[in-house]
């Protein structure tokens, strides 16, 4: 039977556009009949994945990396004699035109076999000649995979014979986000990860309203001899909410996937936790500095099957007297504890209220780690 551990989070956002539509309006959802601000999952995973906890806690070996670009990146490794890693954060000076020629055309044909390897690669294209080199969709490799692919390089380097069935997956390996967030390849599911973390869209608690804020930017050079007009106009849209996320992690999956790796898959929980809790995405942060902490958090732990308490914001949540804060909180608490009555056994149960200095995040972290 499997554990499994949950996050209740509420967070609030000043004026932001954290995550934008097509449009370059913030998200929104209908929720209960009433529009919410929202942030989607794919977002705020992404953040979490490069930020600098995730980084700082997880760096090397145990992170992995998503691109389209594997082939091209071999290629340039082959034809620059550099080391994969090096041409993976290497900027790509090609002439997307040129016709690969000589050994540059061999090392074409390896990059191609490569890019085909991880995923079904492009098709030429009359104006990139490299496209072939690209995967059609992104592919999350670990660093198990990047050292094959270096190890292929290095012997074709030596003029050895490289056999057409290419060896450069794994199945197992010590990538921590990948082994979080699931990865699809679908050339060869065999390889294929189930991701051990959901995160739910985050979304506003209260009725929410996108808002315009229409701006102008001046010419540092206009001295108003012919024209005191600005030098640009526009419009950007924004708005401001208290917002509730849900994480929910099977934890024996987790370890799993980590090939049994019990302290890799603690460390991953602490770094997860922390960034739910203090990474946002990084839309518009230039324009409106929109960072927050989590100003509360729920952790449960058990073997129930889990459930959400978005339930406890199906009608948003209005001002009573006691605070929108405490009046979120509380319902929260209120929802969880008649699931509880409701359904059986409770779960382990910690929290922290941060905003009103009860409780300790240290203690949150320590509990998802156990």
């Amino acid at each position: 039977m499997s554990t499994f551990l949950q996050l209740h989070l509420l967070t609030a956002y000043p004026p932001a556009n954290l995550n934008r539509d097509d449009l370059g309006r913030p998200k929104t959802a209908i929720v209960g009949g009433r529009m919410r601000l929202r942030v989607s999952s794919q977002s705020l995973k992404r953040a979490w994945r490069v930020s600098d906890v995730f980084q700082q806690a997880l760096g090397g070996e145990n992170l992995g990396m998503r691109t389209k670009e594997i082939g091209l990146r071999a290629y340039q490794a082959m034809t620059k004699d550099m080391p994969f890693r090096e041409a993976l954060d290497s900027t790509l000076g090609l002439d997307r035109l040129a016709e690969p020629k000589g050994q540059e055309k061999k090392a074409f044909e390896l990059a191609n076999k490569i890019a085909d390897h991880f995923g079904k690669a492009k098709g030429k294209d009359k104006n990139n000649q490299y496209a072939q080199l690209e995967t059609e969709q992104m592919v999350h490799i670990s660093d198990a995979e990047i050292q094959a692919v270096q190890k292929l390089l290095d012997a074709w380097k030596a003029g050895e014979k490289i056999d057409d069935k290419l060896n450069l997956l794994r199945r197992k390996h010590a990538a921590c986000d990948i082994a979080m967030f699931g990865r699809m390849i679908a050339a060869q599911p065999v390889y294929n990860t189930d991701a051990a973390v959901q995160v739910a869209h985050a979304f506003s608690v209260d009725q929410a309203a996108v808002e315009d804020d229409f701006f102008t930017a001046v010419d540092d050079l206009n001295r108003r001899e012919e024209d005191a007009g600005a030098g640009h106009m526009g419009i950007q849209e924004f708005g401001s909410g208290l917002y509730y996320l849900y994480v929910c992690v099977n934890r024996d999956l987790l370890v799993d996937n980590l090939d049994g790796d019990e302290d890799l898959a603690r460390e991953s929980l602490r770094a997860l936790a922390r960034a739910a809790c203090t990474v946002a995405p990084t839309g518009k942060q230039n324009s409106f500095a929109s960072r927050a902490n989590a100003a509360y958090v729920l952790a449960e732990r058990g073997a129930e099957q889990p459930r959400s308490l978005s339930l406890a914001f199906l009608d948003p949540i209005k001002d009573n007297g006691e605070g929108m804060l405490d009046t979120a909180v509380n319902s929260l608490r209120a929802t969880k504890r008649s699931m509880d009555e409701a359904y059986g056994p409770k779960l382990d149960t910690t929290e922290c209220y941060a905003a009103k200095g009860e409780g300790s995040m240290a203690e949150v972290f320590d509990f998802l780690a156990e």
